[in-house]
């Protein structure tokens, strides 16, 4: 499946983030992540972001799509799209 992180953490756990998110995900912008896991996958990601952030403090948003079918990509600015393989064409 295709997974999008987004979060907005304190300043403290930013670094402990980012470094969690890059051992499953491709790091496309501040405080964004993308790219493809297993069910497994996800549900250790998750977990492990649930140890992490504040509740009180912090949030994250999920997106998981069962397929890139429908997904499409566009960049603009600085950023270019080499993450397009992960999407279905």
């Amino acid at each position: 499946m295709f997974v999008i992180v987004t979060y907005d953490v304190k300043v403290k756990r930013v670094n402990k983030v980012l470094k969690y998110c890059r051992q499953y995900l491709n790091h496309v912008q501040n405080s964004v992540f993308e790219g493809n896991l297993t069910k497994k996958q996800l549900k250790t990601m998750q977990e492990g972001l649930s140890k992490i952030l504040f509740a009180n403090e912090d949030s994250c948003m999920i997106y998981i799509m069962e397929s890139t079918k429908y997904c499409h990509k566009e960049c603009y600015g600085i950023h270019d799209c080499k993450s397009d393989i992960l999407y279905d064409k």
